[in-house]
């Protein structure tokens, strides 16, 4: 997930992922390695300078996947946008690299959903959707799993997971994990009556799904009786929540959820709402699930992103490190950038870095002292190794 803030002349407004005082969170990094772009090309984005007026509607930093997103769906729907990215490609920590002809991904490589369509479709797929851009993919329903337990191909959907379970965890395992899936299966009704564009991590969820989704989820809630709706209330809570009120005990249950969690959104079960993974699990434990990965590695779902960019007049300027976030008058009037350069924008300046690195950003001044407590306060993501290899 990418965490943003948003300052524009009518609203101050910070969003801050969900977060428990011990939750984790993703600290979107970003190589300099130079990818199929180049170092000079100016195909997708401007290296040298800033493409056009140094003015814009929008200006939004960091082009990775949401900024990426937010820039493309505002110049779809009319906006001036311009976006600034620090270093010499595009994609932030979704972005390839490629060395001695092998290309390689530097961050996301778990999909699935890209062919989907409707309210419930994967977010993404919706951008693209709206931008009349796609991303070629190949199907796959198994991947390697390399645990202290044993090495075993596993397989999602409703069946295959239990043989995993029943030989290297044991019947505890099968039995705890049957139990979770007949309780949480029946909810996905509910999580998917919430389109998970809707779902945020602060308070603000009162507004973007339970306001707007409310006949819908009445809908659901009534389909499911009594004690399924008495269930669905607890899809705004963390998952662990749930674990704990079907008292699952099993080591290796809880640790493989902790590491679906992780996959998801870089947070154990204590750190993730209940919707987001039973979403995930009606996705992946039912009949005819798959898993997809772009022909093209996580590059080209950047490519097309910066298409749909540019297919609408947005603005894309590489190399472009804003230093500061210029506030007056209590409002983001612009950005200046490394070297002194100033960027007007006339609406709103949207940040895809990360809340640590937004706060650095922002004057002192302008930031109310109970969010700068709780970015300061919030942990980040523990990091973890990638091994790229290339095989002859």
């Amino acid at each position: 997930g990418v965490s943003g803030l948003c300052i524009s002349s009518d609203f101050h407004r910070f969003v801050l992922p969900y977060s428990k005082p011990r939750s984790r969170h993703r600290f979107p990094s970003v190589s300099a390695l130079a990818s199929d772009f180049g170092s000079n090309t100016t195909s997708n984005g401007s290296p040298h300078g800033i493409p056009g007026s140094a003015e814009a509607d929008i200006v939004v930093i960091g082009s990775g996947i949401g900024g990426l997103c937010c820039g493309s769906l505002l110049a779809r729907y009319n906006q001036d946008v311009l976006v600034l990215e620090s270093h010499d490609v595009p994609g932030g920590a979704a972005h390839s690299f490629e060395i001695n002809g092998y290309k390689f991904d530097s961050g996301p490589s778990l999909f699935s959903g890209f062919q989907s369509r409707g309210p419930q479709a994967n977010p993404l797929a919706q951008v693209l959707d709206a931008l009349g851009e796609s991303v070629p993919c190949v199907s796959y329903d198994s991947w390697m799993v390399f645990l202290p337990e044993g090495e075993f191909l596993s397989r999602i959907g409703p069946t295959d997971f239990f043989k995993d379970l029943q030989t290297y965890a044991g019947p505890d395992a099968v039995r705890e994990w049957r139990k979770l899936l007949d309780a949480i299966l029946p909810l996905s009704a509910a999580a998917m009556a919430l389109p998970p564009l809707s779902i945020r991590g602060d308070w603000g969820v009162l507004s973007t799904a339970g306001a707007r989704y409310a006949p819908t989820l009445l809908k659901s809630f009534a389909e499911m009786g009594p004690r399924g709706a008495l269930g669905a209330t607890k899809l705004l809570r963390p998952f662990s929540d749930v674990l704990d009120s079907l008292q699952l005990k099993n080591l290796f249950i809880r640790n493989w959820i902790d590491l679906l969690a992780f996959l998801l959104a870089g947070v154990k079960s204590d750190g993730i709402l209940s919707a987001e993974m039973i979403y995930m699990f009606s996705e992946w434990y039912k009949s005819g699930s798959c898993l997809e990965y772009p022909l093209h590695g996580s590059g080209a779902v950047v490519d097309a992103l910066v298409r749909g960019l540019r297919k609408f007049d947005g603005r894309l300027s590489l190399r472009s490190h804003v230093e500061k976030i210029v506030v007056e008058g209590g409002r983001a009037v612009g950005v200046r950038l490394r070297g002194g350069k100033f960027i007007r924008a006339k609406k709103a300046v949207v940040s895809n870095a990360s809340m640590w690195d937004t706060l650095k950003l922002l004057p002192g001044e302008a930031v109310p002292k109970d969010y700068r407590q709780r970015v300061e306060t919030t942990p980040q993501c523990e990091s973890f190794m990638h091994l790229h290899l290339g095989f002859d």
